[in-house]
């Protein structure tokens, strides 16, 4: 079976980026219905899929990613509004048996994503 996993990187400190929470919606038009809320473990990743079994068919999602919180934790100071307050991706899954893996990589003020492996 299929399956939706991530994990995040702290650039800025070259490090796994924990205890972040992450959420991801199923996106239905303008609609998203949350699926599925999840925390970051000391090695940046969860420690289960975020999709998988039933639940995991093909569609438009959105994984959204805490990270103000998580760098206020680290004692760095950021502007209010945080410049980066969620990091929000959208994506889309072509279920089957196929490994869908979401990165992201963050720093204070950027970030990136891939599709991984």
């Amino acid at each position: 079976m299929g399956k939706l996993t991530t994990h995040v990187l702290d650039t800025a400190k070259g490090l796994p980026g924990s205890e972040i929470k992450v959420e991801l919606y199923r996106v239905e038009g303008e609609q998203t219905t949350l699926i599925n809320t999840v925390y970051t473990n000391h090695d940046g990743r969860t420690d289960a899929p975020i999709l998988a079994g039933d639940d995991y068919v093909s569609g438009k999602y959105q994984l959204v990613f805490h990270t103000s919180s998580y760098f206020k934790k680290q004692g760095i100071e950021l502007l209010e509004p945080a410049f980066l307050d969620d990091v929000v991706i959208r994506f889309g899954i072509a279920a089957g048996e196929e490994h869908y893996h979401v990165p992201l990589l963050i720093a204070p003020y950027s970030y990136s994503t891939y599709r991984g492996s």
